[in-house]
């Protein structure tokens, strides 16, 4: 059986990816730092092996702020692309910039200590108070 690509890129279409097998995290992230830089009360990232990922075309600008990479388009703005640190061995991608985003489903929430108070968890998914414990699918 094949395994389906999952592609997608940024607003105007300068930066382009593909990764070749299924993220092993899909979480809604409401910490601080996502809000501030896609400018929404969350941000739903995919977690893939850093060396699954390939862009075609652009890659994104990288933006370093206490160790960490957000990864965005230079000529758009559109979110990327985060790494924990330069040497990271995973690498999440924005589930909103998949040209297919509904072939995944959302596993939980990190960071609902940071959660506004306006945005209700509405689901079953778990829930953790920071980052993801080491493990979480």
């Amino acid at each position: 059986m094949a395994i389906k690509l999952i592609t997608g890129g940024c607003h105007c279409g300068a930066v382009r990816y593909e990764a070749a097998e299924p993220p092993s995290t899909v979480s809604h992230c409401h910490c601080v730092d996502c809000r501030r830089s896609s400018g929404a009360p969350f941000v739903t990232w995919a977690t893939f092996p850093r060396n699954a990922v390939h862009f075609r075309g652009n890659e994104p600008r990288q933006f370093l702020r206490e160790g960490r990479l957000r990864g965005f388009c230079a000529q758009c703005g559109t979110s990327v692309t985060f790494l924990v640190g330069a040497d990271a061995g995973a690498i999440d991608v924005t589930v909103g910039s998949f040209d297919e985003p509904e072939t995944v489903l959302p596993t939980c929430h990190s960071w609902v200590e940071d959660r506004l108070s306006w945005t209700p968890l509405a689901d079953e998914l778990p829930a953790y108070a920071q980052a993801l414990p080491e493990g979480v699918p």
